[in-house]
């Protein structure tokens, strides 16, 4: 059965893609095959239906190693994994009833090519959601390895004045890593002022102004004072709305300015030296 299933495919490929394109058309917020070049949407449909197609008639062994190699061309398609299982149900859809029409599937062996349809299509759909699953996993990993490397060092401007950058989302995870980092420098840099520049933190919410409330409490208790900088009209707008309490440190609507405040602080001032 399943040789004649091959056969019945093969030697009407270019319908079923015909069809099957079509289809992908029609679904709801469909991207690709609207807004690519039809000479590319042929090639890359081409190629997913002859992936579509190649664990059919394989042993158990070579089976496994074609959906494992089907799961990795997919991916590198670039599809999201619904338009991916979009994809699939179009495509095993249209080959059924193309076998119907054909009469290859007929009363007598409809349970048989159910069997065979559905031995064809779950582990695809399977392999394809383990794929997703470990490259999303991957990927959150990867990225926050990055906000831990940008987690930020507190940087020594002048004598008594460190300024640590915030950038990208600030959780729980991550607060506590910035919280040590900036009770290591303060004491190491024997810090008076510290700045926490938020300019990079792309939303400030009640967790967030939490962790950065926390912050400046725990350096306040270690002899320094706490400055936060770079709060965009946006960001002032979100802390009013949120009913965030910050009256307890100074706040600086830029670093520069933060950094005028913190020279005051320590009794100094930048001037300008006219030139002889």
């Amino acid at each position: 059965m399943n040789k004649i299933m091959v056969e019945g495919i093969n030697k009407n490929m270019d319908e079923i893609i015909e069809r099957w394109i079509t289809r992908m058309k029609e679904e709801k917020g469909e991207r690709f095959f609207h807004f690519m070049p039809d000479h590319l949407v042929e090639k890359t449909s081409r190629e997913f239906a002859v992936l579509m197609t190649s664990n059919i008639n394989e042993s158990s062994a070579a089976n496994t190693e074609r959906i494992s190699d089907f799961t990795e061309k997919v991916v590198r398609f670039g599809w999201a994994i619904k338009f991916v299982n979009k994809a699939i149900d179009n495509f095993s859809d249209v080959v059924y009833e193309f076998l119907e029409e054909k009469e290859i599937i007929n009363e007598s062996n409809l349970r048989t090519f159910n069997l065979i349809f559905r031995n064809w299509i779950n582990p695809l759909r399977e392999s394809i959601i383990d794929a997703y699953s470990t490259e999303w996993e991957r990927t959150v990993s990867l990225q926050k390895i990055a906000l831990q490397e940008l987690s930020a060092s507190l940087i020594p401007v002048f004598e008594k004045i460190s300024v640590m950058p915030l950038v990208g989302t600030i959780d729980t995870e991550r607060a506590k890593l910035i919280m040590e980092n900036l009770l290591e420098g303060v004491v190491s840099q024997r810090a008076e002022v510290v700045l926490l520049d938020i300019t990079g933190v792309p939303v400030v919410d009640t967790m967030v102004a939490h962790h950065i409330i926390q912050a400046a409490e725990a350096v306040r208790l270690v002899g320094a004072k706490c400055m936060l900088v770079g709060i965009r009209p946006e960001i002032a707008q979100t802390i009013v709305a949120l009913g965030i309490d910050l009256h307890e440190f100074t706040t600086k609507s830029t670093l520069q300015r933060g950094m005028q405040a913190a020279l005051g602080m320590t009794n100094r001032a930048i001037v300008e030296v006219e030139a002889n």
